[in-house]
């Protein structure tokens, strides 16, 4: 029996395809016109995600002072939704200049935060005309802000791992090692390739690729990897390929045989110590 899938994908690629998405799910929860995600510096608030349904309340990109929006009466409300239902009674929204062009409209807020209590900004609803709020979206608009705030973590470390995961260290001007560590997807691959030719541009002699780092390898990563030595050696670069372990050459096999007439050598301490450096106990 073949089983259809129930919907679409709801995989997020990134923080800004989240924001999408968590929007569009509340806009169909919610009969409001215009939900919003923005972000802040502490003194400038900028939209970066919007939705409007009849009246275009709020602009993507548009930039306002923090104080005057409402915005910032959600960050200091605290870490509980801010909800306004009639914005011209409420005191410290009424005050604000952006408050004559909502009467008596509804707003609804709360912060989005970083894992260390910092804020990144508001998710936040808002009409021009009275809108009631119910617990059940009050508590909607909670564990939004929280899977935006884990999304947001998750943002950063892939970011870090990006930017760590392809390290070049230098043994020399001329020399340098690439160790390839942890689970090597397709992706990965491909992205190991961006970074190592923009970082073994500045007059490298020698990169020593070391693989017995790798825990977990998909197979299609051959023709990547045999794209970033062809790379190297366009590039003047001698590629010395080391640590080719069994359980590699079992899952690419093609990848070792293709390696052919590539220097090559069985470990890392090996390949060192064939470019002139003796690693020495003191």
């Amino acid at each position: 029996m073949h089983h259809q899938p129930i919907g679409p994908s709801r995989k997020f690629q990134n923080f800004n395809d989240a924001a999408n998405q968590i929007l569009s799910m509340l806009s169909k929860q919610m009969d409001i016109n215009t939900l919003f995600i923005a972000e802040n510096d502490g003194k400038t608030n900028i939209i970066k995600k919007a939705i409007n349904r009849n009246e275009k309340l709020v602009v993507e990109d548009s930039q306002s002072p923090l104080d005057q929006t409402f915005c910032s009466l959600t960050i200091n409300y605290g870490q509980e939704p801010l909800v306004i239902e009639d914005i011209s009674k409420d005191g410290d929204a009424a005050k604000l200049p952006v408050a004559a062009q909502f009467g008596n409209g509804a707003f609804i807020g709360i912060p989005i935060y970083f894992e260390s209590g910092e804020v990144y900004g508001t998710i936040c609803g808002l009409d021009k005309e009275p809108v009631s709020f119910t617990e059940e979206q009050q508590e909607m608009f909670g564990t939004m802000s929280s899977l935006l705030s884990y999304i947001l973590e998750l943002d950063k470390a892939q970011k870090e791992i990006q930017t760590l995961s392809s390290p070049l260290v230098p043994l020399s001007d001329e020399i340098s090692i690439l160790p390839v560590i942890g689970h090597i997807t397709l992706e990965r691959a491909y992205q190991l390739i961006d970074d190592v030719v923009i970082k073994a541009s500045g007059g490298l002699d020698f990169l020593i690729l070391d693989f017995s780092g790798i825990t977990q390898i998909d197979p299609r990563i051959e023709e990547p990897l045999l794209d970033l030595i062809k790379a190297l050696k366009i590039m003047g670069i001698t590629p010395i390929i080391t640590g080719i372990l069994p359980t590699m050459a079992m899952n690419v096999p093609h990848f070792a045989h293709s390696l052919k007439g590539e220097r090559m050598e069985r470990s890392l301490k090996v390949a060192i110590e064939q470019l002139g450096f003796a690693l020495i106990k003191t």
